[in-house]
């Protein structure tokens, strides 16, 4: 059988990892074996950042959203738990969306709930 070379597959794959790597500190942007370790890390950061921010955003809007309640005379878990009791359909993005940009229709919201 004849042998083959795989300069062209090895060649792209390095560009590839190289490319991914570029703004990298040192020989992590310049060396293909320290490029790929630093780039499968950067893929795992940033795939945990992605679940982070998730998380984050979901904890700010039901903080924005018991300080708008508080005012109404509420907590947030029972202005959550009437929510559900009257099947209102809005989450907690679009109800802190509503408590930051229009009071007046969400003190109508807490209205109707209550």
């Amino acid at each position: 059988m004849v042998r083959v070379k795989g300069g062209v597959h090895t060649r792209r794959k390095h560009k590839k990892v190289l490319e991914a790597a570029k703004g990298f500190w040192m020989t992590r942007h310049k060396q293909f074996k320290k490029a790929q370790e630093a780039v499968l890390h950067a893929g795992e950061y940033a795939f945990t950042g992605r679940k982070l921010k998730k998380r984050d955003f979901r904890s700010l809007w039901i903080i924005r959203l018991n300080a708008a309640v508080r005012e109404a005379g509420l907590s947030y878990s029972k202005f959550i738990n009437l929510l559900k009791k009257k099947n209102v359909g809005l989450d907690r993005k679009i109800l802190s969306q509503i408590a930051v940009e229009y009071p007046k229709t969400f003190t109508a919201i807490v209205g109707k709930v209550k």
